[in-house]
């Protein structure tokens, strides 16, 4: 028995169990970000630079990570092979990032909300973005995990 069927007797609801595994694996994200602190502040040591610029590119850097936590969730919550969901949420991740650098379909790209706070503008449409991305994968992780529970 894996982990997924005992989950799923538990009495905690669907949306429960992804906002669980996502908070996780966003807090792993954020704690990995931390430790790059020591960074801009020998930068602020050495120089004098942008601490707006840097301050937003951390927050980028956050948003972006858990859009992509969010795709990958969702993409594991599809099948039970784990290197199937590995492969599926990587080609999902690329294909979001990708659709960025195409014209016509840039808005819909991560790359393109990610390039524009870096740049130290933080614009209420890129968190506007980031915030449906992710609000938009964890919902299809929900679904998907309520469908498996009626399997």
């Amino acid at each position: 028995m894996g982990t997924v069927e005992i989950l799923m007797t538990l009495p905690i609801r669907s949306h429960e169990v992804v906002l669980g595994k996502f908070l996780a694996s966003f807090l792993v994200l954020v704690l990995m970000i931390i430790l790059s602190f020591p960074l801009p502040l020998a930068l602020n040591s050495l120089g004098n630079p942008d601490n707006g610029q840097i301050f937003t590119s951390y927050l980028g850097l956050i948003l972006v990570g858990a859009a992509y936590i969010a795709i990958g969730l969702c993409a594991s919550t599809f099948t039970s092979d784990q290197v199937i969901a590995f492969v599926v949420g990587i080609i999902a991740s690329f294909a979001m990032l990708v659709i960025g650098f195409v014209p016509w379909l840039r808005d819909f790209g991560l790359s393109y909300h990610f390039n524009s706070i870096t740049r130290g503008v933080v614009d209420s449409r890129d968190l506007i973005y980031y915030f449906s991305v992710i609000g938009f994968f964890l919902y299809l992780s929900v679904l998907s995990v309520e469908s498996k529970r009626w399997r």
